[in-house]
């Protein structure tokens, strides 16, 4: 599961980065929750285009939005087939630019240490994702967001057993983004794990628990010389074939 990011990209990278055609108005962010306004990516009509939606998503066939679950995250194994999103994934994938997400390691006091994950070239990461626009009885309209996961790789493992589905390569955005052309179980097949040291991690300070704490610190390493690190897992064998937050509602 990815249920805390990072995005910390300025607006005119972010739009050079991603060919966007509008502008955004953003300042850094260094712990974004679930339910809490984030920029997504998507292509309407021929235009790509930043847009911020609710981290939550919330199927259009939905009545009341309060009343259902909140669905941070798709299942990239499941997405096609589960109500709330299957349509998405032909009609409505959208990439979440991030600098790096959190997630965290239980040890075996069963004390959860958080650690910050990124990509090992400094680059910015694109998260799959896919997003709704929900329109109430009243007309009013909220689009949301829901961000893909899949198996972590081994070398993540040791922490958590999922990962977000990060797109690395600029065809891949663009191929992703393109629900004219691309078909789902075409998109799907780019849902996968990244191979091991793609990626790198440091553990963090616990503040980020805390939703209300947002600044650079955050992402700074912390020391644990005087605890338990992660025990490296054994690497699974390949198969043959193979809170108090700005809530929208």
């Amino acid at each position: 599961m990815c249920g805390r990011y990072a995005s910390t990209l300025p607006p005119e990278m972010m739009e050079e980065l991603f060919k966007l055609l509008n502008s955004v108005e953003i300042v850094p962010r260094y712990n974004i929750a679930p339910t809490q306004p984030i920029v997504a990516i998507w292509e309407a009509e021929g235009r790509r285009e930043a847009h911020f939606a609710r981290w939550g998503f919330v199927p259009h066939w939905v009545k009341d939005p309060r009343e259902f679950p909140l669905l941070v995250n798709a299942r990239a194994e499941s997405m096609a087939e589960k109500p709330a999103f299957r349509d998405r994934v032909k009609h409505g994938r959208c990439i979440v630019p991030a600098s790096g997400y959190y997630e965290w390691h239980t040890g075996p006091d069963k004390k959860k240490q958080p650690y910050y994950i990124t990509r090992a070239d400094g680059q910015p990461m694109a998260l799959a994702g896919l997003y709704s626009n929900w329109i109430g009885p009243n007309g009013e309209e909220v689009d949301s967001v829901a961000t893909i996961t899949v198996a972590a790789n081994p070398h993540l493992s040791v922490i958590h057993d999922r990962m977000p589905a990060i797109l690395m390569q600029e065809a891949q955005w663009d191929d992703w983004l393109n629900v004219r052309d691309v078909r789902a179980h075409e998109a799907a097949q780019m849902a996968l794990p990244l191979e091991d040291g793609v990626l790198k991690f440091h553990p963090v300070s616990t503040r980020v628990n805390s939703a209300r704490d947002d600044d650079p610190g955050l992402i700074e390493p912390v020391d644990l010389s005087t605890s338990e690190p992660p025990a490296e897992k054994p690497k699974r064998k390949k198969a043959a074939g193979s809170g108090g937050q700005m809530d929208l509602f």
